[in-house]
């Protein structure tokens, strides 16, 4: 709790408010009441506390006749105390008028008119200040942070949009229903403004009549009277509606006044510092420069810096040496693996087509082109409209046909007895539903059966975005192992033209051979869209055409009524989502959270940003400087609050334990696939090809089998695993092969999507499992096998000097000697238990295809193997800090 803090740090200063504080405490305020701080009164609690203090600290330092020290040595000590509880737990209205009363008196028994005087000027102060608090005071309550997120949580289900749901008529999500008369009483009105009295919203939310009250008990929801208390505050001041904040076009505000000029490194700190000192918080001190790059490194590419890079950064004492860093990293290859990977997750990309069947299909050209995109920098506005509509685009080249292929990943059916036009239906809607996850943030597929419930989307809108994505000739039924229609077809010829940036080499061996490619390609006539009723692929309602919301932005008549007017649609300079939902997509990966933590969801039921001025400065900039998306994430490292180190202070995390106010560096377990890469990196073992198709790493024996489907010839597809040969078991795990019914096992463990579905925001969990991998995975097994070969290498080095460089290896900075300490004496323990047991020895050593080294005691490089799989499984080596 925020006060007993307060009140504990006082205590330990010595000082005698502090004690006076501490006494205050535990004998008069917490034996009353143990569960009496809501949130509001808290804050209240803390305010009227500061200016308690401030009267005794005026009492002792203004007591020339010791009248103060007097009233303690005669033992009055707690009728004082009673009488500054009062100050805590009195109504201010009641409390002032109370000190009015003590001032008319002459003389006062218990209290000095100086005293007095001090509390008066005090509470003239708490009075203002009160006006500051969530719920008190004249501070203007604002309709889209505070009421809205009400309204939507408690009214809208039967006063929203959806109007099959809606009772008595009245909507309170648009402005025109909420202030209108009442149906069945045309003098009444849900709300008048600036007379609560007056309005029926707040009759009923203040009823205890079960019949009259709202909302009603047969909803199972309430209000707080905290929240009760904002509705009525907010129509006395007037009422005031406004759009909802994110269909609002962003602008740029002026930068805030913060309490440090000194502190910020760009615009992006003065945001972040003013909220903190909103709250009290103070930030944390820069992140050591090991640590520092070691989170650069991970962010931008994905891998963690090599050690040459990371001397190379503490020898350069000049003042661009982390900006130079930067540079370096956003120009490797390896950046556009990274961001490709987080793609993927948007894409629902997978390497088979999913359903009961699950045979494999081609996608990985499409993923190639991902990699070059964003390596390339292309402009995310011109990324995305190739990605939903390349195939339209004049004179199309294959590489603008082959990036349409974004719209194919979702999954196929190749099962027999199924209704096709079902199966079809259900592709459509799936890239309706991926285009208003991926670009928009916003749940159209609430929309398929009815209304939306809490945002304005009808049903209508969502098929009238469905009939975008109706116009491709394919099927809901493909026969077995064939590509579904339509494809494009990709040649050895085309390596040297349009689609040379392709890792195709080891595929298109001849002219003859060819890689079938799906894509978009529209019929136009070919058939019409329909309202579909509770979503049934067979029951069609009234026709539609294609069209957007006009409560994000109106379909402009001149946009063409395809995919690629979709795509001009979405990025005209009216449309308040598209740079918004990104920014706060690249925020999220680098920090941790998006300033919207509901990354995939902006409507009303969405989170409300934590940083809103921030989210719609970085939004404004992002397009004035040509969507450039390594732009955006250059500015963000750049910023001090990137930089700034992960731990701080428990008074910090007790205030902000989510570090939602960024008072403290990033701090979080990395995704699997950064972990396994880290292994491979460190190791040595990374195989840094870039593209091609999908590779089999290591994986459990007999998962596959358990779920395949077909004879033992495997004529429907692939029966069993097969672990590829070679170095392609060490390519990055962005190429591991991702089969849906049985995506790869230790990366689902560790959280990764399943690929199904758009995805915009991984969970994090922590379970004993993800332990387990680390602990018996054989790619963590092998990897420690193989770095132990390297350091036995070199005979200069005694074991403490391998251990140091290992350790170094895979969590970038230097040891501490006593955790080299520590883990000499794992390895000395480990030692003496192969030394008489060799054949142990020998067989731990066998793991993985990696080639043995056999003129290394196995009996000590057993026991380094194992010390090294010891740092791969601290919780250091698996989080960014």
């Amino acid at each position: 709790m925020q006060l007993a803090q307060r009140i504990g740090s006082l205590r330990k200063s010595g000082e005698l408010i502090g004690a006076l504080s501490f006494y205050f405490w535990e004998k008069i305020v917490v034996p009353e009441k143990d569960d009496w701080l809501t949130e509001v009164e808290t804050w209240k609690l803390i305010c009227k506390w500061e200016i308690t203090m401030r009267i005794v600290d005026f009492c002792f330092r203004n007591d020339k006749k010791s009248r103060f020290k007097k009233l303690i040595t005669r033992n009055r000590l707690y009728r004082f105390l009673s009488f500054l509880k009062g100050i805590l737990t009195s109504d201010f209205r009641t409390l002032k008028d109370q000190i009015n009363r003590c001032l008319q008196m002459k003389k006062s028994p218990l209290i000095p008119t100086g005293i007095i005087i001090c509390i008066v000027f005090a509470c003239s102060c708490l009075f203002k200040n009160e006006s500051n608090s969530p719920d008190g005071g004249a501070a203007l309550v604002d309709f889209n942070f505070q009421i809205k997120p009400i309204l939507s949580d408690r009214c809208f289900k039967c006063h929203g949009p959806d109007a099959r749901n809606r009772k008595a008529g009245l909507r309170l999500d648009i402005e025109e229903s909420a202030f209108a008369a009442l149906k069945d009483n045309p003098d009444g009105h849900v709300i008048v403004k600036g007379n609560p009295e007056a309005s029926e919203m707040v009759k009923r939310i203040y009823s205890t009549d079960p019949q009259y009250m709202m909302p009603p008990p047969s909803s199972n929801l309430a209000l707080t009277d905290i929240e009760r208390g904002l509705i009525k505050k907010w129509i006395s001041q007037g009422a005031k509606w406004k759009k909802h904040w994110a269909y609002i076009l962003p602008e740029k505000q002026a930068l805030p006044k913060v309490s440090d000029a000194s502190w910020p490194k760009n615009e992006i700190d003065y945001f972040t510092l003013a909220k903190m000192d909103e709250r009290g918080l103070e930030h944390a001190k820069e992140a050591d420069k090991e640590r520092l790059l070691r989170r650069l490194a991970f962010d931008i590419t994905g891998l963690p810096p090599s050690v040459e890079q990371v001397d190379r950064f503490l020898n350069d004492k000049s003042p661009d040496a982390y900006s130079k860093m930067v540079d370096e990293f956003l120009a490797s290859p390896a950046y556009g693996e990274r961001w490709a990977d987080y793609w993927l997750d948007v894409s629902r990309y997978g390497d088979t087509h999913g359903y009961q069947d699950d045979l494999p299909r081609v996608m990985w050209p499409w993923r190639d082109w991902v990699i070059k995109a964003f390596n390339e920098n292309m402009p995310y506005d011109k990324f995305v409209t190739w990605q939903i509509a390349g195939d339209l685009l004049p004179n199309a080249t294959k590489e603008q046909k082959l990036a349409s292929a974004f719209n194919r990943n979702h999954k196929i059916s190749q099962e027999g007895g199924i209704i096709d036009e079902e199966y079809r239906v259900e592709y459509v809607a799936d890239r309706t539903n991926t285009f208003g996850k991926a670009f928009l943030a916003v749940s159209f597929e609430c929309s398929r059966c009815h209304d939306h419930k809490y945002d304005p989307i009808t049903q209508k809108d969502y098929y009238s975005l469905f009939s975008f994505f109706n116009k491709v000739k394919e099927f809901g039924f493909v026969i077995n192992l064939a590509t579904p229609d339509p494809w494009m077809p990709i040649i050895k010829k085309d390596l040297e033209g349009d689609l040379k940036f392709l890792n195709a080499s080891s595929v298109l061996l001849t002219d003859k051979d060819t890689i079938r490619q799906m894509v978009m390609v529209d019929s136009p006539g070919i058939r019409k869209s329909y309202v579909l009723k509770r979503g049934a692929y067979d029951a069609h309602g009234d026709e539609v055409n294609p069209n957007m919301p006009a409560s994000i932005l109106k379909y402009d008549s001149t946009y063409p009524r395809n995919r690629l007017g979709l795509a001009e649609w979405l990025f005209d300079p009216r449309n308040p989502l598209p740079s918004r939902v990104i920014v706060n997509r690249v925020w999220q990966e680098l920090f941790g959270r998006g300033i919207v933590q509901s990354s995939e969801d902006f409507g009303n039921q969405g989170s409300i940003p934590s940083h809103p001025a921030l989210l719609d400065w970085l939004a404004v900039d992002f397009r004035e400087n040509g969507w450039n998306i390594k732009s955006l994430i250059k500015k963000i490292v750049l910023s001090a609050t990137y930089q700034q180190a992960s731990n701080s202070s428990e008074s910090a995390r007790e205030k902000d334990p989510d570090n939602i106010f960024l008072a403290r560096g990033p701090r979080y377990r990395m995704n699997s696939e950064m972990i396994r890469d880290n292994v491979l990196f460190s190791s040595g073992l990374l195989n840094k090809e870039i593209g091609g198709p999908s590779v089999k790493p290591y994986q459990p024996e007999g998962i596959w089998e358990d779920v395949s489907v077909g004879d033992k010839s495997g004529f429907r597809g692939e029966k069993s695993y097969i672990i590829d040969t070679g170095n392609k078991v060490y390519r990055r795990s962005l190429y591991t092969y991702w089969r849906r019914t049985v995506p790869p096992p230790s990366m689902i463990t560790f959280d990764n999507p399943m690929k199904e579905m758009c995805e915009v925001r991984r969970a994090r969990t922590s379970t004993p499992l993800q332990a387990l991998v680390l602990l018996n995975d054989p790619q963590v097994m092998e990897a420690s096998r193989v770095l132990a070969y390297q350091e036995f290498q070199n005979s200069n080095m005694s074991e403490s000097q391998m251990i140091a460089d290992a350790f170094r290896r895979i969590l970038t900075r230097k040891a501490e000697q006593k955790e080299i300490d520590l883990l000499k004496e794992f390895y000395e323990t480990e030692l003496a238990k192969y030394k008489s047991d060799k054949k142990s020895a020998i067989a731990l050593l066998k793991v993985g295809h990696f080639p043995q080294n056999k003129n290394i005691d196995p009996s000590a490089c057993a026991a380094m193997m194992l010390t090294i799989q010891t740092i791969y499984n601290l919780d250091e080596a698996m989080t960014k800090s």
